[in-house]
């Protein structure tokens, strides 16, 4: 095994700043996190792209959240084939052991993952199609979706509908968990749908009532 070379420096340093500033005007906080244990109110699904960061768009501080990133925010149907499946452990955690009692899924705009589905879906990516390619078996979640906005003939809305899908697509399997159902059903968990657009700062609250994503600032806040 190759000798391991030293973490750069600009995290180290970003570290110290950030131990000597924030911790430490916080650190009965986070002591207390670490001898009661986290209890989240909500779990948040978000895409593995660095420019979503979920933690700044809601303000949020250690302990609020419980955060699940993978490819293209999405989650798979409920599958107890034995096998290891990281995205449905981390929600049969949040909902069984955390019991929070939001659960969002959050897309974003200009998504790779989203990108690559549509190239695939649409024959234009053979190596997506591989048996071999984790990121294109891990899109063919996303399949359903790209049936639903095939036939949009512009291109980047097209786009804009499928990252919008994976949202729609991941509540629906959501559904398929026996445990997550349930709690939706005791009306002990609520499932939330949001996106958000990257360079306008801009976030879309899905509505089931008119099956539209809508600009948050244009609905009345709910109670977390």
């Amino acid at each position: 095994m190759k000798a391991a070379k030293p973490l750069p420096a600009y995290l180290v340093q970003r570290y110290q700043g950030w131990k000597a500033t924030t911790y430490a005007d916080n650190a009965s906080w986070y002591r207390r996190l670490a001898t009661e244990g986290q209890r989240p109110r909500a779990m948040v699904i978000s895409c593995c792209d660095s420019r979503v960061h979920v933690t700044s768009i809601f303000g949020a501080d250690s302990g609020e959240f419980f955060i699940h990133r993978n490819i293209a925010n999405l989650v798979p149907g409920y599958e107890p084939d034995g096998a290891q499946h990281g995205t449905s452990a981390a929600v049969e955690y949040a909902v069984v052991a955390l019991k929070v009692v939001h659960l969002i899924v959050l897309g974003h705009s200009n998504c790779g993952g989203v990108a690559g589905c549509l190239d695939m879906c649409s024959g234009h990516a053979p190596h997506l199609e591989e048996t071999s390619s984790f990121v294109g078996r891990w899109m063919d979640i996303l399949r359903p979706g790209y049936e639903r906005v095939k036939d949009e003939p512009d291109d980047a809305l097209r786009a804009r509908k499928l990252e919008k899908e994976a949202v729609l697509v991941s509540l629906e399997n959501l559904m398929t968990f026996p445990f997550v159902r349930e709690a939706v059903e005791r009306d002990e968990l609520t499932l939330h749908g949001l996106w958000t657009e990257i360079g306008a700062g801009g976030l879309e609250w899905y509505d089931p009532r008119t099956t539209a994503f809508v600009p948050v600032a244009d609905r009345a806040a709910g109670g977390l």
